[in-house]
C-alpha cells in the first residue's frame, strides 16, 4: 500500500475519503469486538478503528499488534463520535479496511511519552526510541525550520555558502584541539576545527566578500548543560563591513527566525550594552535583562565602616557591592543564606554579608556595623522594609561572579523571570585580553585575530600595557545566554604580529602556528569582520529545552560519551600500527 498522507496530518477535509497511513503503535485499546489504535508518525497521532464484524482480517492484525509495532492501514476517514481536543486529529478517525504489520518491536526500554521517567543515559542509549517522543520530534523539526530560514536568509542577501576543511592544522584558540593522526606522515596530526575562523578570513582574502556556513566545530573541553564536544555554528563573514552592518545583518536573521519559527515578533535594533556596564550591573558578560535586582556598588559608603572586612577591602583598592532581594527577609533563613555563601566561595568570595531591613533598622550578623550607614545604604540600594540585602567584598571578578550567580539563582527561586520573554541585546566594547586562571596566562577574550579599537592600538607599543586595550568585538545575548559573537578582524600584518607578541608568542612561534594567515595578511586582506551563532544553544532557548542535548539528534552525555554506539571506543592493534601509535596504558572503557 502506498502511503497517502502522514497520520498526524489526516484532517476533517478528508472525511469520506480513503487514506493509507503508516507508523508506530503509540497506544492500543481492546474493547472486545472493537480495537482502537493510536498510530503515530512524526506529524502526530491518528486513531484507527478496527471492527471485528466489519473486517475480520484487519481486526486480527490489530489483535496481534503491540506497542511500537509498525503498521500500515487503509481505511475511510470519518468523524469521531467524541472529539479529543488534545490532538490535532481529534475530530476524526480512520475506519480500517485493510492492515498489515510491517515490523515488530520488543517492549520499549521506557514509555514513549513526553513525561518519561527514565535516566538520560538510558534515553541516549536508545535514542531512536527517545526521538519518537512528541517533544523530541518537535525539537528536531524546530531545528530543521531554523536552518532552512538561515539558508534562505543568507542566500537572499548575497552570501555564498562555502564549506571549510574539517581536517586542518592545530591552531589552538583557547580550548584543546581534537587531533587526528596521519597514516601517510607518521608523527604528524590533523586537528578538527574549533571554528572555521581562519578559513573564513582567508575566504575574504580570496574576494568571496560575503560568506556563511552551517559548520561543525570541535572542542575538547569540560562539559556542562549547554556544551558538547562537537557543536554547530551559523558562521558568517563580510568584507568592508563596520560592526553596525554586521549586527544589523544578524538582527535581520534573528527577526526572521523568531517570526517564522516560533511566531514571535522581536523589535529591532536590539539594545547595546557596554561590557563594563554588563559586569557592573549584572555581574555577567551575558546579562539576563528579564528581571531587575541589579548589582550596586557601595564601596564609597562603607570605606570608613567599623566592619573591617568592608573598609579593608576598599582600602586595598577592591569593591563592596550588593543586591537587594525584594521581600526576601521572610523568604530566606540564615540556613538558606549560609548555603548561598558556601556556593560563592568557588568564585573566590571569602563570605556573604547580609542584613534584613526592618522598621527598627537592620537585622542580621553584620547589622551592628552597618546601622549607622543604613539610611545612606537604603537610599543607594532603594531597599525597603522586608527586603534582604546581600553584600560581597573582594576583587572585581569575585564580586561580579558571586553577585551575578546570586542574582540569577534567587530570581529563579522566587519566580521573578518571565519565561515567555525573549530579551536580545548586544554586549559591546569587550576587553581585548583576559587572564585565564586555568591556563595561568593572558588569552584573547574572543580570539587573537580580533581588531582593537583604533584609540587602543597605542597599548600594543613597547612600554605600554596591552591588557588595557578594548576590541571591536560584540556578543549577542538572549535571556542570559550568549548565543553568538563576533568582531572586526585584524587585516594589518603589523598589528597581528603585535597581538601575537602580547599573547606571549615569539615571532618564530607565531610563524610556526599561523604562518599561512600572516602570509595572507601580507597579500591583500580587506578590512572585514563577522560573527557566529551557536545553533544548538539558540534552538535550545527557542524550544525552552533543558539542555542542548535535547536539540541534537545524537549527542554526547555529560562525560563526552555517546551511549548509543559507546563512543569513544578502542581500536584494533593493527589500526594503531599503521598509524605508528602505541597505547602505553590499558584503556578503560568509556562510562
Amino acid at each position: 500500500m502506498k502511503r497517502t498522507n502522514y497520520a498526524g496530518r489526516t484532517s476533517e477535509e478528508q472525511i469520506g475519503q480513503e487514506v493509507v497511513v503508516k507508523g508506530w503503535v503509540a497506544k492500543r485499546r481492546n474493547l472486545g469486538g472493537l480495537i482502537f489504535i493510536d498510530l503515530w508518525d512524526r506529524e502526530g497521532i491518528v486513531q484507527l478503528v478496527f471492527n471485528e464484524e466489519e473486517d475480520q482480517a484487519s481486526f486480527e492484525v490489530a489483535n496481534q499488534a503491540r506497542n511500537q509495532y509498525i503498521l500500515e492501514a487503509r481505511g475511510l476517514v470519518r468523524a469521531r463520535a467524541e472529539v479529543n481536543p488534545d490532538i490535532a486529529t481529534g475530530k476524526i478517525e480512520i475506519e480500517v479496511k485493510e492492515a498489515k504489520i510491517l515490523a515488530k518491536s520488543q517492549t520499549p526500554p521506557f514509555e514513549v511519552q513526553d513525561d518519561v521517567d527514565a535516566s538520560e543515559d538510558l534515553r541516549l542509549k536508545y535514542r531512536y526510541v527517545d526521538l519518537r517522543r512528541p517533544k523530541m520530534m518537535n525539537y528536531l523539526k524546530l531545528r530543521s525550520k531554523v536552518t532552512s530560514i538561515v539558508h534562505n536568509y543568507f542566500d537572499n542577501n548575497d552570501f555564498l555558502d562555502v564549506e571549510t576543511p574539517e581536517l586542518t592544522r592545530s591552531t589552538p584558540e583557547g580550548a584543546r584541539d581534537y587531533i587526528v593522526p596521519s597514516r601517510v606522515y607518521p608523527g604528524h596530526f590533523y586537528a578538527l576545527p574549533q571554528s572555521p575562523q581562519l578559513f573564513k578570513q582567508l575566504l575574504m582574502a580570496a574576494g568571496v566578500d560575503k560568506y556563511y556556513q552551517i559548520a561543525k566545530c570541535f572542542r575538547d573541553e569540560d562539559l556542562r548543560g549547554d556544551r558538547q564536544p562537537e557543536f554547530t555554528q551559523i558562521d558568517t563573514e563580510m568584507s568592508f563591513a563596520e560592526p553596525e552592518e554586521i549586527q544589523a545583518m544578524a538582527e535581520g536573521l534573528i527577526k526572521r527566525v523568531m517570526k517564522e519559527a516560533v511566531g514571535v515578533d522581536v523589535p529591532t535594533p536590539f539594545p547595546r550594552m557596554e561590557w563594563q556596564e554588563a559586569m557592573d550591573k549584572y555581574g555577567s558578560d551575558k546579562p539576563d535583562t528579564r528581571f531587575d535586582m541589579l548589582i550596586q556598588d557601595v564601596s564609597d559608603l562603607v570605606k570608613d565602616s567599623s566592619f573591617k572586612v568592608f573598609s579593608a577591602t576598599v582600602a586595598d583598592g577592591n569593591f563592596v557591592r550588593a543586591i537587594v532581594v525584594p521581600g526576601g527577609a521572610d523568604k530566606y533563613s540564615r540556613k538558606d543564606i549560609t548555603k548561598k555563601e558556601d556556593y560563592i566561595k568557588r568564585y573566590g568570595a571569602k563570605g556573604l554579608a547580609w542584613v534584613k531591613v526592618t522598621e527598627e533598622g537592620y537585622n542580621g550578623p553584620v547589622a551592628k556595623f552597618l546601622n549607622d550607614d543604613a539610611n545612606a545604604l537604603n537610599e543607594r540600594l532603594s531597599a525597603k522594609v522586608g527586603d534582604l540585602v546581600l553584600f560581597v567584598a573582594g576583587s572585581f571578578h569575585v564580586v561580579c561572579d558571586s553577585l551575578g550567580y546570586l542574582r540569577e539563582s534567587i530570581a529563579k527561586e522566587l519566580d521573578l523571570i518571565d519565561e515567555n520573554k525573549f530579551n536580545y541585546l548586544w554586549v559591546i566594547n569587550w576587553p581585548m585580553f583576559e587572564y585565564d586562571e586555568g591556563f595561568g596566562k593572558w588569552i584573547a577574550a574572543h580570539h587573537p585575530f580580533t581588531m582593537l579599537n583604533e584609540d587602543d592600538l597605542k597599548y600594543l607599543e613597547e612600554g605600554e600595557d596591552p591588557h588595557q586595550a578594548h576590541a571591536q568585538s560584540y556578543d549577542i545575548v538572549l535571556n542570559g545566554n550568549e548565543i553568538g559573537g563576533g568582531s572586526i578582524r585584524i587585516h594589518d600584518p603589523e598589528v597581528q604580529e603585535k597581538v601575537f607578541k602580547a599573547l606571549g608568542y615569539t615571532k618564530e612561534a607565531a610563524q610556526a602556528r599561523f604562518g599561512f594567515l600572516i602570509k595572507a595578511l601580507e597579500n591583500g586582506m580587506p578590512p572585514e569582520g563577522g560573527m557566529a551563532f551557536g545553533l544548538d544553544r539558540w534552538v535550545m532557548l527557542l524550544a525552552h529545552a533543558d539542555s542542548i542535548r535535547d536539540v541534537i539528534a545524537f549527542p554526547k552525555n555529560s562525560k563526552a560519551v555517546e551511549p548509543l554506539t559507546a563512543a569513544p571506543g578502542t581500536v584494533d592493534d593493527e589500526q594503531l600500527e599503521v598509524l605508528h601509535l602505541n597505547v602505553e596504558e590499558a584503556p578503560k572503557e568509556a562510562e
